[in-house]
């Protein structure tokens, strides 16, 4: 039993000298690194002052005040500058159609005709009764200026003439409407009846579409309300081309959509190879306002917080935080209205692994002012 004691003495000694050999180690090895830094020469420690980590190498820009057209990306889309259904205002048989599908028509050109042959024998009953009328009423004129017949019989005469005349103007409208003309120029679409079949007022007989000019719709958020006006010249894309079209703003609604918060403005583009199609979404870019003298900040500087922004402006070798607000943004940079001045160097890496007062070392981009 002694020898079991004296093997457990044993190792508690042992590790109790493992243990203050450690902490001797530690303690000399600090004591020996402020030795190294309190001279305050290049004995200084690691990180210059007082022992502090070396400055953090990082990239930044030098603010300089630039001209700045203000412009705002949206989306619209593209519509017809006219288009309507073609339809028939009577019923009947279609007897000839006078288009070709996808042709351009013009405008009063006779698309398709419906059978007028019923329209026709009444228009020749009425003219008949018209004529009848029209000699009685000669008639009745004389015998009231021979006093032989009374003013009211002559007036009854004049009335069989006028509703005789009203009602032959009557057919002849109807018989018009048998010929469908096109309302104005414009490229007809596919036609959906065809000779022989039985037209009605709810049957489409083909898109007549007016493709040049074109109007592109689109709507900007309302706080850009006061900055559009008409005849404001855009620039617009396509899907599936790279080519850039202009249009020209030329209406505004009055008043602002409740529901959405936006503004409804309409542009037109000119078209004459009808390579813009009615239905396509537009990408679009209206320009706003020209600032003379604005700050632009790379987006990836910006940090959000709460309440509003910040970024990290380097001052005396060390970060220091910044509270900023903000305009437009565009693909690369924002433009700051408050907070910096021109010649302020803004840091553009590292900044989420920085902190205020920390020592940097920066790295101006190129083309830069140092």
């Amino acid at each position: 039993m002694k020898i079991k004691y004296i093997v457990y003495a044993i190792l508690i000694i042992g590790f109790a000298s493992l243990v203050y050999y450690r902490i001797s180690q530690n303690k000399a090895q600090k004591e020996m690194g402020g030795g190294r830094g309190g001279a305050g020469g290049p004995g200084k420690g690691p990180g210059g002052k007082g022992g502090g980590m070396p400055p953090m190498r990082v990239n930044g820009v030098v603010l300089q005040p630039q001209p700045f057209a203000s412009k705002l990306a949206v989306t619209g889309s593209i519509e017809a500058n006219e288009q309507v259904e073609i339809r028939s205002e009577i019923s009947g048989l279609v007897r000839s159609i006078s288009f070709e599908e996808g042709s351009s028509v013009s405008k009063g050109q006779v698309l398709l005709k419906i059978d007028d042959a019923e329209l026709r024998a009444q228009i020749a009953q009425a003219q008949t009764k018209q004529s009848l009328a029209a000699e009685n009423e000669r008639r009745a004129n004389l015998l009231l200026k021979k006093e032989a017949i009374s003013q009211e019989e002559y007036d009854v005469a004049r009335a069989d003439l006028k509703s005789a005349q009203a009602q032959t103007q009557l057919i002849q409208a109807q018989l018009a409407k048998t010929s469908i003309r096109a309302p104005f120029s414009g490229r007809i679409g596919l036609r959906a009846i065809s000779v022989g079949g039985y037209l009605t007022p709810q049957t489409v007989v083909a898109n007549l579409v007016n493709m040049n000019p074109v109007k592109i719709s689109f709507s900007v958020p309302e706080k850009y309300s006061n900055q559009v006006k008409v005849n404001t010249p855009i620039n617009f894309t396509v899907a599936g081309s790279g080519k850039v079209y202009t249009a020209t703003v030329y209406a505004i609604e009055p008043g602002i959509e409740a529901a959405t918060r936006t503004l409804q403005l309409r542009a037109r583009a000119e078209n004459p190879d009808g390579t813009l199609l009615p239905g396509s979404f537009a990408n679009i870019e209206l320009p706003l306002s020209v600032v003379e003298n604005a700050l632009l900040v790379p987006s990836e500087a910006i940090i959000p917080i709460q309440g509003g922004k910040k970024v990290f402006v380097t001052e005396n070798g060390k970060a220091k935080e910044v509270k900023i607000e903000t305009s437009t943004r565009t693909e690369k940079d924002v433009l700051v209205t408050a907070g910096l001045a021109a010649g302020d160097t803004v840091l553009t890496t590292g900044i989420m692994t920085l902190k205020a007062g920390s020592p940097v070392k920066v790295k101006i981009a190129a083309g830069q002012p140092k």
